[in-house]
């Protein structure tokens, strides 16, 4: 994990998405074209929370999110995208 240069606010996190899938189980390459957009990925930045909401999530943690929740951004070349802590569903 790399050190970033943000820090989101209030109960917003930045996810690094897992890579999409190359091949499926049966061996088949995927194009890029037809790749999914990944659903899971690892938490790299977390803000403070809300005054009576605290985060329950830390950097590291990996999580399962919505499949269009978040804002990607890209920062040094690297793709993130930036949510809500309630867009996540599960730790795993």
């Amino acid at each position: 994990m790399s050190k970033l240069s943000i820090r989101p606010l209030a109960d917003r996190v930045v996810v690094e998405p897992a890579a999409a899938e190359e091949k499926t189980a049966g061996g088949i390459i995927i194009p890029d074209s037809a790749k999914e957009k990944p659903q899971r990925g690892t938490i790299v930045a977390v803000g403070a929370g809300k005054k009576d909401e605290p985060l329950t999530v830390q950097v590291g943690d990996a999580v399962l999110y919505g499949k269009y929740s978040g804002t990607e951004i890209t920062i040094d070349g690297k793709d993130y995208l930036i949510m809500r802590e309630a867009d996540i569903y599960a730790v795993i």
